[in-house]
């Protein structure tokens, strides 16, 4: 917690719907001197009202001195401007063919929203900090497969950028994109990209927010923890299908190495944030070891 601060300042900026002001101390005492990596993405991106909620929590975890670290996505804003643009995309098994046409709008679309994150949350009093490939690149990358155009995975992350802005209690926003060889720029995964993250800082969490709950169970009920073992069997039983299965797979890996617990939670719900760190049950699926 930001030293000094008392309860009577946190209640000026706590948000009305979040958890129990009076055990807010206790969490913030677990998790100092740690870094929680949260993932903003899917359909949540485009909700003006979402979005505002997301930057108002951002925005209490950095004033109660919580070193947060924020990887956007960008998915349905991109295909918002490929429409307008009259750009058609193809597809490899769920993932989007980038050509040289759709990267340079990838690129564009992503840096618009990075700045626009920023922006938003210095109006609140935050200072937020952009990483992206026209402005402090931390990520190298490394073509996916060749079919996939400029689809890159991380191979070098540059984690001294984030330590040093870190220190200063600034948040470091990062787009997923990143450089290859001859400084071309790659679309990354965002899933990917924060998971890469979080793993090479071994933070305490990560964090995804989009728009389900989380993992359900054969019963449609909502799985609060779970463990990696488990998960493998949900997506042989064909419980997790599809789209989450990627997602998923990216939770399993991060635990596995490095990071301390990852949750998938409902974005579109106000506070699902501070509800997961400052509330024993939390707002999604825990997935740890």
């Amino acid at each position: 917690m930001s030293k000094g601060i008392s309860l009577e300042e946190i209640k000026k900026f706590w948000p009305e719907k979040a958890p129990d002001i009076n055990i807010v101390q206790k969490y913030v005492s677990k998790y100092e001197k740690e870094i929680i990596v949260i993932k903003y993405g899917g359909n949540v991106l485009i909700d003006r009202n979402v979005f505002n909620n997301f930057i108002s929590d951002i925005y209490v975890l950095n004033k109660l001195g919580i070193s947060i670290i924020v990887v956007h996505g960008g998915g349905p804003r991109i295909k918002r401007e490929l429409e307008k643009k009259n750009i058609s995309s193809k597809f490899i098994n769920g993932l989007r063919v980038t050509s040289k046409d759709i990267i340079d709008t990838v690129e564009e679309v992503l840096i618009d929203f990075n700045h626009d994150i920023v922006n938003s949350l210095k109006k609140l009093g935050s200072d937020a900090v952009s990483f992206h490939t026209k402005n402090s690149n931390i990520i190298e990358v490394e073509p996916e497969r060749e079919e996939l155009g400029f689809v890159g995975i991380p191979k070098k992350i540059n984690i001294n950028s984030i330590e040093e802005t870190l220190s200063k209690n600034k948040i470091p926003i990062i787009a997923p994109l990143g450089l290859g060889k001859n400084n071309q720029t790659f679309n990354i995964n965002g899933d990917t990209a924060a998971s890469a993250i979080a793993k090479k800082l071994r933070s305490r969490r990560l964090i995804l927010m989009t728009n389900v709950e989380g993992v359900y169970d054969d019963k449609k009920n909502l799985i609060s923890e779970i463990k990696p073992f488990d998960i493998e069997n949900l997506i042989k039983w064909k419980i997790v299908e599809g789209g989450m299965i990627p997602k998923i797979e990216n939770c399993v890996d991060a635990v596995e190495n490095g990071v301390r617990g990852v949750v998938i939670l409902d974005g579109r719900k106000p506070h699902s944030v501070l509800h997961e760190i400052f509330s024993d049950t939390g707002s999604g699926t825990l997935i740890r070891k």
